[in-house]
């Protein structure tokens, strides 16, 4: 087994020919990290790295710890990947290596991971390796979603175009983006694939109409086998950018080819969209995302841990994470990433009270996390109406009534001020909220049925 120093210096002759070229072109990638994570991100995780060197197109990377290694690569190395082969041609895939005594420069290595650089015929941003199907936990709150997406993904025939995935953030919308593209180029390696959000389409299409080629735009994005659009809520009010939407999802729609579109909510409920575009959404398959239930929780913690070798996690701290970080799936892997990250530092094991004490800020928040947004939408789905009826001008009985609930509970449920909720349901003002919340008190009190609405709503919003 080679030594840092030999591995270097045996690389360094490969690596652009020289070894000041060599230690040049990895100080850029170092500034250029600095520069985009920030100098706290970059002194915890980037500046610990070392270049051994390049051989047979792979590129060796040096960490002090195989902790320190699993996490850059589960969180910086599509970066690490692009800087390598935008800096040094020929870069085909990275292997990080361990050095305990990496500081003294003389420790033996000891392979982590080897990771092929992905196809480069993914436009816009580039697809996450880690997001795939294997890795996708499925329960019964997103089991539609999945299996649409994966017939979107085998590439054969599809009874639907385009599919519609929407659900509130940190579900899993954009984990299955990245899984069908991944899919449809394992099976279609050939298969051109466009993945971005709303937003960077807004920006590409803007920036080309500035530079007046909005042609090489269109056939840019026209010409793929599939096109994916993430968060489309945000060209909301965009009409120009709206207009050239329409005529993408127009010509892929037609053409054949796949079209996949992500949002916080569903086609009927998106405000400020044109008509014709809603129409097309809901043309297609509309599946929704709901937030994990307590099974799909402690599955997907599970899971994860399997993928943190030689991490051991006390049985009691997974139910316990399962139980109390409910909100999204991002935010309870992103509970036992920061367990396990401290963890180590300190040399302490996951025990349920190392897990309270570290979690404690995060444990506080999610006491009592109820919005007004969860009770709007809890109230229009419990008697049928739009959520857009909420913040709608609307004034039928129908609608009324279930605005007048979701305000009362608004005023029972969260600590917001009587301005605020008002400014919530449409702009309306604060004596309309204090007439809401007085009549539905005095409703209740000879009201058996709606009494019974508002405690059931109430159950379910603080459960």
């Amino acid at each position: 087994m080679a030594t840092v120093s030999q591995a270097s210096t045996r690389a360094t002759s490969l690596f652009l020919g020289g070894g000041d070229d060599a230690h040049g072109a990895w100080e850029a990638i170092r500034t250029m990290l600095r520069a985009e994570f920030g100098q706290r991100t970059f002194d915890s995780w980037l500046k610990p790295i070392e270049f051994v060197g390049i051989e047979s197109g792979e590129a060796t990377l040096a960490l002090p710890t195989h902790f320190m290694a699993d996490w850059i690569r589960n969180h910086f190395m599509d970066r690490l990947r692009g800087l390598l082969t935008a800096q040094v041609p020929g870069v085909r895939s990275i292997k990080l290596v361990v050095s305990p005594a990496i500081r003294e420069r003389g420790a033996a290595l000891a392979e982590v991971a080897a990771t092929p650089v992905a196809p480069a015929e993914v436009l816009g941003l580039r697809l996450e390796e880690r997001y795939t199907f294997d890795s996708f936990i499925v329960g019964k709150s997103n089991e539609l979603a999945y299996n649409a997406a994966r017939t979107v993904g085998e590439g054969g025939p599809i009874p639907f175009n385009p599919l519609f995935l929407h659900g509130t953030t940190g579900l899993g919308k954009t984990h299955l983006m990245h899984a069908i593209g991944w899919e449809l180029r394992q099976r279609q390696p050939d298969a051109k694939v466009a993945y971005m959000s709303a937003e960077k389409f807004m920006v590409e299409f803007l920036a080309a109409l500035r530079a007046k080629d909005t042609i090489s735009f269109k056939q840019r994005l026209r010409s793929v086998d599939l096109l994916m659009i993430d968060d489309v809520q945000f060209i909301a009010g965009k009409d120009s950018t709206q207009e050239e939407f329409f005529h993408t999802m127009n010509e892929i729609i037609s053409a054949g080819k796949r079209l996949v579109i992500t949002a916080d909510r569903s086609p009927q409920n998106l405000e400020g969209i044109q008509d014709r575009i809603l129409s097309r959404l809901a043309w297609g398959l509309v599946a929704d995302i709901n937030p994990a239930d307590y099974e799909l929780r402690l599955n997907i913690l599970l899971s994860k841990i399997e993928r943190m070798p030689g991490i051991t996690v006390d049985p009691q701290v997974i139910e316990f994470l399962a139980r109390r970080i409910t909100s999204n799936v991002r935010e309870l892997e992103g509970a036992l990433n920061r367990v396990v990250a401290y963890a180590n530092l300190v040399g302490k094991p996951v025990d349920l009270d190392f897990t309270r004490q570290v979690l404690a800020d995060v444990l506080r928040a999610h006491e009592k996390k109820v919005t007004i947004d969860e009770i709007q939408r809890k109230v229009a789905d419990y008697y049928t109406v739009k959520l857009s009826d909420m913040m709608s001008a609307r004034r039928a009985r129908e609608v009324a009534r279930p605005r007048q609930v979701a305000m009362y509970l608004a005023k029972k449920l969260t600590p917001r001020s009587l301005p605020e909720i008002g400014r919530r349901f449409g702009g309306r003002d604060h004596t309309t909220v204090m007439h809401a919340v007085k009549r539905i008190d005095e409703l209740r009190a000879g009201d058996r049925e709606l009494d019974a609405d508002i405690g059931h709503l109430s159950r379910q919003l603080d459960s």
